[in-house]
């Protein structure tokens, strides 16, 4: 008996047996997450593969094609914006702990994994990048698309924004980095590129030659970039420039992801001194960074990045630090500058502080001595006071209280 009519008895049997009963064919089951896995992970690839070949087809075939037109135009945006960057890697890192399954925007399926994005800058990072992507992605029939990257904000997952983010990159190469911009900062990154290499000379002259010497040097188009690549706190109009970094692994003394980002709103008035200045005090942060720990007092971060930027070029204290030298006969400082100092209302006269302190204990025990001091106290790290003297004390044998004794007597002679 062939398999139609085993079917046609069955059916028959079941209808004398009582009645006919039809099983109804369930829905198909939903991807799994390995299935959803191995399909966006394949994407993400050639979405990767796409940005290093410069290849367009291939990076906007997996958008969806039923995704926010703004979507999809911000992409061709990002892809044409990048085209000038000088990348040595780009890849997607897919983490399933961060893993939700959201309700299908009118798709057959959706997810979005934990995702980062892990770039290199050619010639500038050891190591990558790594920045957190808030990823959309839904199935339409059988394949898997990127449907946005905004859709997961309501959840609290944004997705990093870099400078490809904001406008085509403008990317001008010295010896040691480049200077990236945008369309209209053309004059300003031209005047960093022209400090970069001496600023980077200056502060291996001080800090000696064990880090990269390779900086990359970002000029921001506004002030929704600034707030993107530095964070909020630092998105202020009076902050000229700033070094970041995504963070530090002391056991190799190397930190990942380092920026000088340049603040097109106050640094575009700099003259070129101040300019100098900002740049060998920034990139000052970018050559200590390995050997910096969390919590290190911000006088001495702080003043030694000042301390290399005004190194050399014979600038008189009171130009240096007019707030200090204003202060010096009426208000002295009363000790050195805690930490909360220098974000608050008086963070000029803080660092002139701090800078003052640093210039006084290179002029007593050498520059070799202040450089010794600064691996040492910043690489412990948050101390209580006690340790914070015992470092002092055996780097320079004197005691710290006497020190910025001896430093507060000395204001009057430095600022006559």
């Amino acid at each position: 008996m062939n398999r139609t009519r085993v079917l046609l008895a069955l059916l028959l049997a079941a209808t004398f047996a009582g009645g006919l009963a039809l099983a109804v064919p369930a829905d198909p089951p939903a991807d799994t997450d390995d299935t959803r896995a191995h399909a966006v992970r394949e994407l993400l690839d050639r979405r990767a593969g796409a940005v290093l070949a410069r290849d367009e087809a291939a990076f906007t075939a997996d958008l969806d094609p039923a995704a926010d037109p703004a979507f999809r135009q911000r992409q061709r945006d990002l892809f044409h914006n990048l085209a000038a960057v000088p990348l040595a890697g780009w890849e997607y890192r897919v983490d399933p702990t961060g893993t939700a399954v959201p309700d299908p925007p009118d798709a057959d399926d959706a997810w979005a994994p934990g995702l980062s994005l892990a770039y290199r800058l050619r010639d500038v990072d050891v190591v990558p990048s790594v920045q957190p992507m808030a990823y959309l992605f839904t199935r339409r029939g059988d394949r898997w698309y990127l449907n946005s990257d905004t859709a997961l904000e309501a959840a609290g997952r944004h997705t990093w924004r870099g400078p490809w983010d904001f406008g085509p990159c403008h990317v001008l190469t010295g010896a040691s980095g480049f200077v990236l911009s945008h369309p209209g900062g053309e004059a300003l990154a031209a005047r960093v590129l022209a400090e970069l290499d001496p600023a980077v000379a200056a502060v291996t002259e001080v800090w000696g030659p064990a880090w990269s010497r390779r900086v990359a040097v970002l000029v921001p188009a506004g002030t929704a970039e600034v707030r993107a690549l530095v964070g909020p706190a630092f998105a202020d109009s009076a902050i000229a420039g700033v070094a970041v970094a995504d963070g530090v692994d002391h056991a190799t003394r190397t930190a990942r992801g380092q920026r000088v980002v340049v603040n097109p709103a106050s640094a575009e008035a700099l003259s070129p001194l101040a300019l100098r200045v900002l740049l060998r005090h920034e990139i000052t942060h970018v050559a200590a960074r390995g050997e910096t720990a969390d919590g290190a007092p911000m006088w001495l971060l702080e003043g030694f990045a000042d301390y290399v930027g005004f190194r050399g070029d014979d600038v008189p204290p009171s130009l240096a630090a007019p707030a200090l030298a204003a202060r010096v006969r009426t208000a002295p400082p009363g000790g050195l500058p805690a930490d909360d100092r220098f974000r608050g209302a008086d963070l000029d006269l803080a660092y002139q502080e701090a800078w003052s302190f640093t210039r006084y204990l290179a002029q007593r025990f050498g520059e070799p001595a202040l450089v010794g001091a600064y691996r040492r106290i910043a690489g412990a790290g948050r101390v209580d006071d006690a340790r914070l003297a015992a470092l002092v004390r055996a780097e320079t044998g004197v005691e710290l209280a006497e020190l910025v004794r001896d430093w507060r007597e000395s204001l009057p002679a430095a600022f006559p």
